[in-house]
């Protein structure tokens, strides 16, 4: 039998893996990198203070929890070097896939002779709904595993290269990207399609889930702020963000809102979903990236499905 190293999306999956007693050992990358300023040099001294900043300043995450279970989890994924395959499990939405084209990118430069093979749940039981893996039967989950695809050298090299451009400063670049059928990464197109809607849009200043999120409030008037985020994350995609995500874009939002018990939004929050006015300038926030480019530098044309550069 060859040697194995399984590196989840998450510490419930690690949890069920270990349940299922796969071989190999189990490393969880603890990452959210979908969020916030990203640097193309996976693991670097660089990468990881950019990280921390951003986690700290916009997540309360402090020095030692990011120690304790971020870096010390990435140093024990740095001395697993004698495994033959690494199997990665990544589901099909953004934060799994930007997750992903990462660790691919730093596999390719620090584990250039390992079998990497990847297992990623999306479209399950023959059906249109999309399921992470924490939503699969543990048959299904042996069977996904059962047929994992093999990586290749081409493979690895294209998502080293996406990751690049998602960290450059221009998101055009991600925009004219067309290959994605040339590849083993299914779920990778309407990942970066879900990707370039977080750039506020042309007609209101709100990115796409933004958007979301007053129609949800302005359509069904939820009870509670927890009730509201609820219904946010059942209706959210291809995004696959948690409660926290949210929770930061409700604070952001609510100067459109009139109370949250029931939701209730204001006469702009009205204006704004209507598109009859803009929130834009409100928003605007000089430090706020979407991996390598800022956020606010760029417009999102929802008519023509375009980035516009300010």
């Amino acid at each position: 039998m060859s040697s194995q190293l399984h590196i989840t999306n998450g510490d419930a999956f690690t949890q069920r893996l270990e349940q299922l007693k796969f071989k190999g050992d189990v490393i969880t990358w603890r990452e959210m990198l979908c969020e916030g300023k990203t640097e193309t040099n996976v693991g670097s001294e660089t990468f990881w203070k950019t990280r921390f900043e951003f986690l700290h300043k916009n997540y309360k995450v402090s020095k030692s929890w990011f120690i304790e279970k971020t870096l010390k989890e990435y140093r024990s994924l740095c001395n697993h070097k004698q495994q033959e395959e690494i199997i990665l499990w990544f589901e099909y939405d953004l934060f799994c896939q930007i997750n992903m084209l990462a660790v691919i990118s730093w596999l390719k430069t620090h584990r250039r002779h390992a079998r990497i093979t990847l297992v990623c749940s999306g479209y399950q039981r023959d059906s249109d709904v999309l399921l992470g893996l924490g939503e699969l039967e543990n048959d299904e989950i042996r069977e996904l595993f059962e047929s994992r695809l093999e990586l290749s050298q081409d493979d690895i090299e294209y998502a080293d290269y996406v990751w690049q451009l998602y960290c450059s400063d221009n998101p055009i670049r991600l925009e004219n990207l067309t290959d994605y059928e040339n590849y083993q990464f299914e779920y990778l197109k309407p990942a970066i399609e879900a990707h370039l809607r977080r750039f506020p849009s042309i007609r209101n200043g709100l990115n796409e889930m933004e958007h979301r999120i007053l129609a949800i409030a302005e359509r069904d008037k939820p009870a509670s702020k927890k009730a509201l985020i609820g219904q946010v994350l059942r209706n959210q995609g291809w995004y696959g963000y948690g409660d926290s995500q949210y929770q930061r874009m409700l604070t952001n939002l609510r100067p459109l809102f009139q109370s949250y018990k029931p939701a209730r939004l204001t006469q702009k929050g009205k204006q704004v979903l209507e598109n009859r006015t803009s929130f834009y300038s409100e928003l605007r926030n000089p430090e706020s990236y979407l991996g390598g480019a800022l956020k606010y530098n760029f417009l999102y044309n929802t008519e023509a499905n375009r980035i516009l550069k300010l």
